[in-house]
């Protein structure tokens, strides 16, 4: 399938920034429990298709870096943040990844990928990453910010992102700017499939 040139060009900063901004206002569940925890394991095994994304502490200083704070992964019904540095969720993030019936899709999934894996051991089967997706069919501009604008006709706020991730208590703007990213990974893979482009 060839893209159409609406979808080829390159999109400006000033195009991105008319366009309606987009949150995420459905359900979130930040696990912290174990009912928390088998209640969002219940509704990811029932899925066919999750967003996916972690967020990690900014490093200011060259040669520093940090493992990811959160995943989060989206349904069709919730977000859910699992908070990866406080608690070992190495048994669920290792089934979900492992699961070739479950896809993972987001941007740059393998950074995200090599990042978690400091912190679970797990192989990951069935992988989109969505940059890939777009790249293969001749568009250069791969982020999600633009590919959300081009493809859904929306902005994603990017306020939060180098917030400090691994606080014990996350803000709303953080718990919000977290599940939508994960959210719109799961929209753009939905439309990417309805394009023909998967």
């Amino acid at each position: 399938m060839v893209l159409p040139p609406e979808l080829l060009r390159d999109v400006s900063r000033d195009e991105v920034n008319e366009l309606p901004i987009r949150r995420y206002e459905g359900p979130v569940v930040l696990i912290e429990t174990a009912p928390a925890l088998e209640a969002a394991m219940m509704d990811l095994r029932a899925e066919r298709v999750v967003g996916f994304d972690t967020e990690t502490r900014p490093a200011f200083r060259v040669g520093v870096s940090y493992a990811p704070a959160l995943a989060q992964l989206a349904t069709a019904r919730s977000v859910y943040l699992f908070p990866v540095q406080r608690l070992d969720f190495e048994p669920e993030i290792a089934e979900l990844m492992a699961s070739p019936r479950l896809v993972k899709t987001g941007v740059s999934v393998k950074d995200d990928l090599r990042q978690l894996q400091k912190l679970f051991s797990f192989e990951e089967k069935s992988i989109v990453d969505l940059g890939d997706v777009v790249r293969r069919h001749g568009l250069k501009q791969s982020g999600v910010r633009n590919l959300a604008g081009l493809f859904l006709g929306y902005r994603v706020p990017k306020g939060s992102k180098t917030s400090n991730w691994a606080t014990p208590r996350l803000s709303a703007q953080q718990i919000t700017y977290a599940a939508t990213d994960a959210w719109v990974c799961r929209e753009l893979y939905l439309k990417f499939e309805t394009l023909g482009l998967l």
